[in-house]
């Protein structure tokens, strides 16, 4: 299993951690932007008229509504990303990282409306008499790329459970066990029976659960956000400020956060960007590809919206809810994930501004650099290591503090323990002790900083169970999309009961090797797709020249 994940990310490294990614990605969003005169600006207007069925018509084939369809895609697309990711770019970025976020949003509103245009063009009804659409459809029937269609397909069935399934309940079952005490395996059972009650009733059901999920909990976390904003209203302006110095500046904060370099901050704001709102991954325009829609073009416009809700908006307040109430600077009590632990050599602390300057340029590679991982055995007396100078001891890229070596979950180990290449070896010890904190447990101490007090930080399992949740259901259906094109409706079932297991069996199991599979998978569903869009950039723009001139007729302006 570690050969294979390590694989994996070997061949990550070449896809979408490598460094062209989110220059392609943007790229190709500005590309469309200027071709087709900022359509995310002249039509957006036009598009909450869309959205609200101003220009239905009577009789357009379809399972869904534009709202429905919105809805679904929103479910898909709004998850842990919001919550958990957020804050984690922030960590590793700092607040530049919200910067190219919004970049990233502003364009994907073009790339968006261009796969989505494209694929509602070229759907297809099924067998059972329902919509079938998305990229896969447009390059097979299109481009008469039917390769490409079939990796395209294939790599959205593994990332609906790599993105929309396992991690989703995974994330869930975590944070009800930390705020509630509720078992994991319990978490898993009761939301699995209730995916299966979703999604075997198809995209009807589906779209009827999610246009009704999506408002609530969209309204639940803007309530949330808003009263620590309020709170800390002093803060925002500073908040903006940071935003826009460190964007193109690198960050300096002050605090535990040590800095990161322009490269972190852009690649983490990009690469968070597409995650959180999937602009240019072809996911969503399948979502889209359901509704009653007379020209493809009023769908594409509808899913202008997407991005703008999902990044701009939520993922905004998700920012300034952290950036305001000061958290993200602070160390604060908790138990060491390995995966965030290291030993070097030397001692520092963070509150020198000459080890500040040494701890930057290790912690983000610069040519700068003399620290090096530490080697060898440390010596724990009564739960604290005997450092004599020798190591520091780092934690979520901070110097940790505090820190004791505890066993049985708490008593205090005396005893030799070995560390190698700056990881500690030793399997059955806990480290614990003050550091930063990131993801969704960062996200969850700042909403203890605003009016509802230490209350606010339950908002955040709540949403969390909402939002990952509807993001399961929705990947349920790209994936069911995907199976329809590659081997026909009698995969459906077959696939429906797969995601259902492997949503309960995610939820007390390890997802790592899946997580991984799926960053590739994404990899792979977004270069073919932003591949089709390019080499149908003519007949994109002729399509929306096309609707114009019929709408004008249909809609003379009045005199």
């Amino acid at each position: 299993m570690e050969a294979l994940n390590n694989f994996l990310l070997w061949i990550d490294g070449f896809l979408g951690s490598a460094a062209y990614f989110p220059f392609l990605l943007l790229g190709v969003g500005l590309f469309f932007t200027l071709y087709l005169g900022f359509p995310q600006v002249r039509y957006f207007r036009h598009a909450w008229k869309v959205l609200g069925g101003k220009f239905d018509k009577k009789g357009t084939e379809g399972d869904t509504s534009h709202f429905q369809a919105l809805s679904t895609a929103l479910s898909g697309t709004v998850g842990t990303g919001n919550i958990g990711g957020v804050a984690l770019a922030i960590f590793l970025g700092g607040p530049a990282a919200i910067f190219w976020m919004w970049m990233t949003a502003f364009m994907g509103m073009t790339t968006k409306f261009v796969e989505v245009t494209l694929s509602h063009k070229y759907r297809v009804k099924t067998e059972d008499g329902t919509m079938a659409g998305g990229p896969m459809y447009y390059m097979d029937r299109r481009l008469n790329m039917k390769w490409l269609a079939v990796i395209f397909a294939i790599a959205t069935i593994v990332s609906s459970f790599g993105t929309g399934n396992m991690p989703q309940i995974n994330n869930i079952a975590q944070s009800m066990e930390q705020t509630f005490q509720i078992d994991p395996v319990w978490t898993g059972a009761v939301l699995s029976i209730l995916l299966a009650m979703v999604i075997i009733g198809g995209i009807k059901r589906i779209a009827a659960v999610t246009s009704k999920i999506v408002p609530i909990m969209g309204l639940l976390y803007v309530i949330g956000s808003l009263s620590v904003i309020f709170f800390n209203i002093d803060n925002i302006g500073e908040s903006f400020v940071s935003i826009f110095r460190d964007a193109f500046t690198g960050s300096a904060a002050a605090g535990g956060f040590l800095g990161a370099s322009f490269a972190y901050a852009f690649n983490r704001g990009v690469n968070r960007g597409l995650f959180s709102n999937e602009a240019g991954q072809g996911s969503a325009p399948i979502a889209h590809a359901s509704a009653r829609a007379k020209d493809p073009v009023s769908e594409g416009l509808v899913s202008i919206l997407e991005p703008f809700l999902d990044t701009i908006l939520i993922c905004t307040l998700t920012g300034l809810v952290i950036l305001s109430s000061g958290v993200w600077t602070e160390k604060f009590e908790n138990n060491f994930a390995r995966s965030d632990l290291e030993f070097i050599v030397g001692d520092y602390n963070d509150k020198e501004q000459a080890d500040r300057e040494a701890l930057y340029a290790y912690l983000n590679d610069t040519s700068e650099n003399t620290i090096e991982r530490y080697n060898g055995q440390i010596q724990v007396i009564d739960g604290e290591a005997q450092s004599n100078g020798q190591f520091t001891i780092l934690h979520a890229r901070s110097v940790a503090e505090d820190v004791r070596f505890i066993v049985a979950g708490e008593d205090a180990y005396t005893g030799v323990v070995n560390v190698k290449n700056g990881d500690l070896i030793k399997e059955d010890i806990e480290v614990v002790g003050k550091s930063l904190v990131h993801s969704a447990a960062l996200t969850s101490l700042a909403f203890a900083n605003g009016y509802f007090g230490d209350y606010g930080q339950y908002i955040i399992p709540l949403t969390l169970l909402m939002f990952a949740f509807s993001t399961a259901i929705a990947w349920s259906y790209y994936g069911d999309r995907a199976v329809v094109y590659l081997v026909g409706q009698k995969g459906v079932m077959p696939y429906r009961i797969i995601y259902v297991a492997g949503f309960f069996w995610a939820s007390f199991a390890d997802t790592t090797l899946v997580w991984t599979a799926s960053a590739v998978a994404i990899v792979l569903m977004t270069l073919p797709n932003l591949l089709g869009m390019i080499l149908l950039h003519k007949e994109m723009k002729s399509t929306v020249k096309s609707y114009w001139q019929d709408f004008n007729k249909e809609n003379p302006p009045k005199k």
